[in-house]
């Protein structure tokens, strides 16, 4: 299956509350699909633990604000795919997510082998990273 062309690929290669770069990466994205482009996301590193459906739809919670529900990042990626269909493609390496136990993602994110990662960058007129594998 062909790449679909997009304006941006978004590399997140940050593990998830280790620094601000996912954070960053979901207010990028939600900024640059609310003008319009069209993203792809690829994680890879502990970031394809991002989408794992083991998260379920919330956080748990905390015992500071016991009666506040917050979004699992699943949820809010799957709000993102949900809101902005046709323009936002997310994809997570297959080997980063077999070796870090998160195969199982949520059905709107696809697995892609490492070794597809290149169609991704040609079919992106512009490429960003945040974190390091």
């Amino acid at each position: 299956m062909a790449v679909p062309r997009t304006d941006l690929l978004l590399m997140v290669f940050a593990a998830p509350h280790r620094n601000e770069h996912v954070m960053s990466a979901l207010r990028l994205a939600t900024a640059v699909l609310e003008r319009g482009a069209s993203l792809q996301i690829w994680t890879c590193g502990d970031a394809t633990g991002l989408t794992w459906a083991g998260h379920g739809e919330s956080k748990p919670r905390n015992i500071t604000d016991w009666e506040r529900d917050y979004p699992s990042t699943a949820a809010l990626a799957a709000g993102l795919l949900a809101d902005h269909p046709g323009r936002l493609h997310w994809y997570v390496c297959r080997a980063c997510s077999d070796d870090r136990g998160v195969a199982d993602q949520i059905p709107q994110v696809r697995r892609k082998s490492p070794f597809r990662f290149v169609d991704h960058v040609r079919a992106a007129d512009k490429t960003l990273s945040l974190g390091v594998c």
